[in-house]
């Protein structure tokens, strides 16, 4: 069983980083509604560590987004040289030769690799403005409303961006480097 570095390094943007930064959202969302609740007393232990999620959820996210951008998309965008028929090699290529995938290049991938940057900058507002309110949110409701505005908007362009990510890699999986061995199997003799 083996895998190569490009497709260990695409599913450690999607399947690793981008999947728990999905997941988290329902802590932070958690954890900001709780902000609303009438007569709720933060513990300077609780307001540290809500401080901490988001904060770790935005450097989770500028991590998801810049492997992306910088270490797949790269590998995404490759040129094939002149002649080239086999165009495995060169996902963006193989997805503009059919009409029938076209599409998924036109639409799918503009649209991840521009909306994807709303959730890195939108939860790096969420954390600024809660170190900075924490506690005192419940009452700013404006500002409260504001933050889970962003939250949510975070949310939904990180979803946005990694449902077409998986569609885009379902039809033009980014290959190609070196081979990673997970585990050899066994010879069978006569076979």
């Amino acid at each position: 069983m083996e895998i190569t570095v490009r497709d260990a390094v695409t599913m450690l943007h999607g399947m690793g980083f981008g999947a728990l930064l999905l997941l988290a959202f329902s802590g932070a969302v958690a954890g900001l509604y709780s902000t609303s609740i009438a007569g709720h007393h933060w513990t300077d232990k609780e307001r540290r560590l809500a401080c901490a999620y988001l904060v770790a959820m935005a450097a989770l996210a500028w991590l998801t987004v810049l492997a992306g951008a910088y270490l797949v998309y790269p590998w995404y965008r490759a040129v094939a040289p002149p002649g080239t028929t086999d165009l495995a090699a060169y996902p963006k290529q193989l997805l503009m030769s059919r009409p029938s995938t076209s599409g998924w290049h036109d639409v799918g991938m503009e649209w991840k690799e521009h909306v994807a940057w709303f959730a890195p900058i939108t939860l790096t507002a969420v954390a600024a403005i809660f170190v900075r309110y924490g506690a005192q949110l419940s009452r700013f409701r404006g500002v409260r409303n504001a933050v889970m505005a962003l939250a949510v908007t975070a949310f939904v362009t990180t979803a946005i961006a990694g449902a077409f990510g998986a569609m885009l890699n379902k039809f033009a999986p980014v290959r190609g480097g070196a081979a990673i061995v997970i585990m050899k199997g066994e010879t069978h003799d006569g076979e």
